[in-house]
């Protein structure tokens, strides 16, 4: 009894606390309105480099697959019937992902 009596006190806990966090709603006014980090005023600016398995192809941006699959844009859809085997799906990419000449110091050399 004094178990269930135990969890029941840690589940109201949880939810108060939960009940308290704010909550911001998806719109950009509601972001904004969230406290910013102390450290953020004072930050250097940062760079982030979106690199994936959609580099493999090498053919137009990260909305290959979706301008292939989804969308069957023509001008992909020939690319991939000349380039790739009938049935080549997109994790058949995954394979090719090498990464063989990737040098993150490299990257920061540029952006310095």
């Amino acid at each position: 009894m004094s178990q269930i009596i135990s969890i029941i006190f840690l589940m109201l806990i949880v939810c108060s606390v939960q009940s308290l966090a704010k909550r911001y709603e998806p719109n950009w006014e509601s972001l904004d309105s969230r406290p910013l980090p102390e450290w953020y005023d004072q930050a250097k600016i940062g760079i982030f480099l979106h690199w994936g398995v959609y580099s493999v192809p090498a053919f137009n941006s990260a909305w290959f697959p979706e301008h292939w699959k989804i969308d069957k844009i023509k001008d992909f859809t020939d690319f991939m019937a000349k380039n790739y085997r009938p049935n080549f799906t997109y994790a058949d990419f995954a394979t090719q992902f090498t990464a063989e000449f990737y040098d993150p110091n490299r990257w920061a050399d540029i952006f310095k």
